[in-house]
């Protein structure tokens, strides 16, 4: 970065740009540093074994004493699913609304550190004084409750975080875009804004979560068997509309898997859902009933392979199952990547004799971002100086400059950001300059960026060509071998149809440890060397295949 004596404004993303989730934001003033969601990401199909990403937060620990708070737009994954990992390594004040705050309860409890750390309910009303950084906040609506935008006063200008956001008129929990208030903060001046991007190819407005409850209670009434519907767990007006139906057609309610059960207890106990009494019933209770009285709110929309609805579709459920003539309610579109896993489930959903209802053309999902219409409104409410395109791939953050010069932005004020790099004011001039560290960390079980990417290489290669360990014996006076080599094979070759070249593996070993004996090479480390060198070359002439080598030498 630019070093300079004075103090600066920067603004840098540690996640959110060029990818989907994740998400991540800072603003800094001199010593004052506000981060904006700490989110995460599902892992693709090259990441063996991971279980999540998360932001890479160096930049953060160095300069510790200077972060003043964490301020959380909403309740998705993708905007607090990092925040446990985050306060593992540094302790920071959280800001967020009720249900935001009820949602990140929840992780920081199973983390064992919701004592540890400080939270502060806030609304639109509210304004808190971080160092030279006063916040305040306007609301927007999205596919969550209690979503906030957020205004950050500084010395060097205004600047606006949109958060995730769309403009339905007609929502389902009257919780309706402040159009007037964005209006007014536009007006005031904002010198640099932050706006999402995620539907910026699409054209139009985004239709209105109202319109999916139509639907659902058309597909209810229909269903003759059971209905199961898979949703995001956090969609909580997606899960009212839900309950409604269920309610109508006097059908149970069943729930499975853990994160529906946590956020709709949540939600309930916070009266973002309205649920009758007696409606939600176990999953053993619901088992029992007549299969035109019960619904299955599960996760699992997104294709995850632990899901319920994974189970389900692979039969293999201990409580649940879905048999002929069942419905099943897919309402949420893939994520970007996931899609292959979603047609899977699709498929064997099919198989089991299921009646499967799902994507865009079953108007039972509507998506929780504004189109490009409601992202020019945005930016035509807010007037902003300069403009940067977040929450989106490089085509999103494209289009999204597109769309902000068709309102008058200067193309030259829009700067289309990497994770890392800077935007940076010092006396009322805005450029980009520099870069801090930002990447990603990888979640393994109870390792967090312990995994790199030597062992993901060892698990690509294990998963392409397997293991190959042979054990051998030798005599810790003479060096000799005490007896023949031991060969394992696990996802190379099956031992029992490759005698053949089992025996030919430990020849080779055989005669490679007798020459080094004549060679006095009696250091393990060269041996272990030798051996994997030597039957590497062998295998691959043999086999075209390259599984890892693992020498283990047993001195007697």
């Amino acid at each position: 970065m630019k070093q300079t004596d004075e103090k600066r404004l920067l603004i840098a993303a540690l996640g959110g740009v060029n990818e989907i989730g994740k998400n991540m934001y800072l603003v800094q003033y001199g010593d004052d540093i506000v981060v904006i969601d700490c989110g995460s990401k599902f892992p693709d199909e090259s990441l063996l074994g991971i279980d999540l990403i998360i932001p890479d937060i160096s930049y953060l620990l160095a300069n510790k004493d200077k972060v003043r708070a964490l301020v959380v737009t909403h309740g998705h994954e993708d905007h607090i699913g990092g925040i446990p990992y985050f306060l593992k390594q540094m302790q920071v004040p959280i800001y967020g609304s009720r249900l935001t705050l009820g949602l990140i309860e929840i992780k920081l409890r199973e983390h064992g550190i919701l004592h540890e750390t400080s939270m502060t309910c806030i609304n639109t009303d509210s304004q808190i004084e971080l160092g030279t950084i006063t916040c305040s906040f306007f609301p927007t609506n999205h596919s969550i409750p209690d979503c906030l935008g957020v205004v950050f006063d500084t010395p060097e200008g205004t600047i606006v975080h949109t958060g995730d956001f769309k403009f339905d008129m007609t929502p389902v929990n009257k919780q309706y875009p402040d159009l007037h208030r964005m209006a007014e903060i536009g007006k005031k001046g904002v010198r640099v804004l932050l706006s999402e991007s995620t539907n910026a190819e699409r054209p139009g407005f985004t239709a209105s979560e109202s319109t999916v409850g139509a639907h659902l209670k058309e597909a209810f009434h229909k269903a003759e068997g059971r209905v199961f519907v898979s949703t995001f767990a956090s969609n909580v007006y997606r899960l009212q509309q839900v309950i409604d139906a269920a309610v109508q057609t006097n059908r149970k309610i069943s729930l499975l898997g853990r994160t529906m059960v946590n956020v709709v207890s949540v939600a309930q106990e916070l009266g973002y859902l309205s649920v009758p009494s007696g409606m939600i019933i176990d999953v053993q209770e619901a088992a029992k009933l007549p299969h035109g009285q019960c619904t299955v709110l599960c996760t699992g929309s997104q294709g995850e392979p632990m899901a319920a609805l994974a189970r389900l579709a692979s039969s293999s459920h201990r409580q649940m199952k879905v048999d002929v003539g069942d419905t099943v309610i897919i309402a949420a579109n893939p994520i970007p990547g996931n899609e292959r896993n979603v047609a899977r489930i699709v498929d064997n959903l099919y198989a089991l004799g299921a009646k499967i209802i799902y994507g865009s053309r079953s108007e039972l999902h509507v998506s929780g971002h504004g189109n490009q219409e409601e992202l020019k409104l945005m930016l035509t409410l807010m007037k902003p100086e300069y403009f940067i395109p977040i929450h989106g791939e490089y085509r999103m953050l494209y289009l999204h400059r597109e769309l902000a010069e068709a309102v008058g932005v200067k193309r030259e004020n829009v700067f289309i950001l990497k994770n890392g790099e800077v935007v940076e004011s010092v006396n009322g001039v805005v450029g980009q300059f520099g870069h801090i560290p930002a990447g990603q960390t990888l979640v393994d079980g109870f390792g967090i960026g312990d995994i790199g990417n030597i062992v993901l290489r060892d698990r690509r290669q294990l998963s392409d060509d397997g293991i190959l360990i042979v054990v051998i014996t030798v005599s810790k006076a003479e060096g000799k071998l005490l007896t023949d080599p031991d060969t394992i094979s696990r996802g190379f070759v099956y031992v029992r149809n490759s005698e053949e070249l089992i025996e030919d593996i430990n020849q080779l070993v055989i005669g490679t440890v007798e020459k080094m004996q004549q060679e006095k090479i009696n250091q393990w480390s060269v041996m272990k060397k030798t051996l994997k060198d030597t039957l590497g070359q062998f295998l691959y002439a043999r086999t075209q295949r390259r599984p890892i080598i693992l020498p283990i030498i047993i001195e007697v």
